[in-house]
């Protein structure tokens, strides 16, 4: 048979930025170059997509140490304002792809982090920012989170549905390591003047230790070329696939059940994921860091330490790791959902987060008897955050790959976006919960939704003779 591109083929290639005749179906006339190109596009954006959305939650637990002099729970607040946020934009976002098409959607949404990220890089500078403002730069680093309902839903669109767990588990997972390149580059890039040029240095004050000069503006600056970069290539390179649909028409998902199910089971997975990401932190530091007044009383250098031999964990060299287990389970297992299906891994996900939150549970309420029982607790606390992460990013890559098989082509868009609108809520609540009850209680809570979900995914989706088996 020959390999040649048809009539068609070299049509779709060449022609404007709507494709024309597009079936990813049809092996015969789809056009795998301009799928994969599309979807290394997009991922490269969607990436900087995270780095925005997750800076807050890498510059709001040190404001203070900035100079600021924010409560815990204006701090909470402020980290959780993002996922208040992504989960508004995933709204308008999900219903873009088949107005806007990839190329416009792209472009603009990549365009549009610039703002949000110019602001932080002004205003980490000098510690005068009223808190209405920071809040407004926090909700606007939301457009981040919010474009992956029509990243996502888009991307779908050039994929026969044999691949699309792996093309949209390739896609959202190395996008989510946005989350932890930004934790992970922010403690080196604040650390020299590279882009001292373009704003004064700060003074960071550090527990115990003499201050440190820092360039906090970098966290932010470093990242707009590498946006600009992408709304160009997403402009020039991508093309658009017609979907026939308007808003009215797009939601018509609410009347499937199966909408419903699979958002609580995102919600589950994703919310998780996203929430802790964004409060791993905040979490680390008031519960075994400077934040705990029974392990280090005041601030700064004259910090008194009331614990003997302890050393006090600094949250910005473990906080990257979650999500970068959570975004490196998507990845890994998104194969393995194409070849073993996306509901089995599912209940493996549910009775994961299970195990690891009941774990991790019993490291909520540090021991401050002894540096030796702080160390014990705090070991026992992070493996069981990093369980938990990789629970959670299995069911992100088995999830997308349960709904384009459980719902038409236009419809598992649809889906798509607007599960994953409701799972952004997830650092908003995260944040409230931990701001109105204990983190035990918070995490009991977690549990018992977790339960629901194992029990809806054996009975709809992954027991033999399930009615929607994917």
């Amino acid at each position: 048979m020959s390999t040649s591109p048809t009539p068609a083929a070299d049509e779709r290639r060449t022609g404007g930025e709507w494709l024309q005749n597009w079936d990813p179906e049809n092996e015969e006339t789809w056009d795998s170059k301009i799928a994969w190109s599309t979807l290394w596009i997009t991922t490269f954006t969607l990436t900087l997509c995270f780095v925005t959305w997750f800076l807050p939650s890498a510059i709001v637990p040190k404001l203070n140490d900035l100079g600021y002099s924010f409560t815990q729970s204006q701090l909470y607040w402020m980290a959780a304002m993002p996922g208040l946020a992504a989960g508004l934009m995933r709204i308008f976002w999900m219903v873009l792809p088949p107005i806007l098409g990839t190329r416009k959607m792209v472009a603009i949404t990549t365009f549009l982090l610039v703002f949000p990220l110019l602001g932080w890089g002004v205003r980490v500078q000098e510690p005068t920012a009223p808190y209405w403002e920071l809040m407004v730069l926090a909700f606007l680093a939301g457009i981040g989170g919010g474009a992956f309902s029509g990243f996502m839903p888009s991307t779908s669109y050039f994929f026969p549905r044999r691949m699309q767990g792996t093309a949209l588990g390739l896609q959202a997972g190395l996008g989510n390591f946005g989350v932890s390149l930004v934790q992970l580059l922010t403690p080196w890039l604040i650390g020299f003047g590279m882009l001292g040029f373009l704003g004064n240095s700060q003074m960071m004050e550090l527990a115990g230790r003499a201050n440190q000069e820092v360039f906090y503006q970098n966290a932010a600056f470093f990242w707009i070329p590498f946006c600009l970069l992408g709304a160009g290539l997403a402009w020039w390179l991508l093309r658009s696939v017609p979907i026939k649909a308007n808003i009215k028409q797009q939601f018509d998902i609410f009347g499937n059940k199966d909408t419903w199910y699979m958002t609580l089971l995102y919600i589950m997975t994703f919310g998780t994921f996203s929430g802790l990401s964004a409060q791993f932190g905040l979490l680390m530091k008031n519960l075994y860091g400077a934040g705990n007044p029974d392990i280090v009383q005041g601030a700064g250098a004259s910090a008194q330490l009331l614990i003997e031999g302890y050393a006090v964990p600094e949250a910005v060299k473990y906080v990257f790791l979650g999500p970068l287990v959570g975004a490196g389970a998507r990845v890994l297992f998104s194969p393995l959902t194409d070849r073993m299906g996306g509901a089995i891994w599912t209940l493996v996900s549910g009775i994961g987060l299970i195990g690891s939150i009941a774990f991790t549970m019993t490291a909520l309420v540090p021991d401050t008897t002894s540096a030796a029982a702080l160390d014990a607790g705090f070991t026992k606390f992070l493996w069981g955050m990093l369980a938990i992460f990789l629970f959670a990013g299995i069911g992100n890559a088995s999830t997308f790959k349960q709904m384009p098989m459980i719902f038409e082509r236009r419809q598992a868009g649809g889906v798509i976006g607007w599960t994953a609108a409701i799972a952004a809520f997830g650092p908003f609540l995260f944040g409230v919960g931990l701001t109105l009850m204990s983190p035990t209680t918070f995490y009991a809570i977690g549990i018992a939704f977790a339960v629901m979900c194992v029990i809806i995914t054996w009975l709809r989706y992954a027991r033999p003779g399930a009615p929607k088996p994917g």
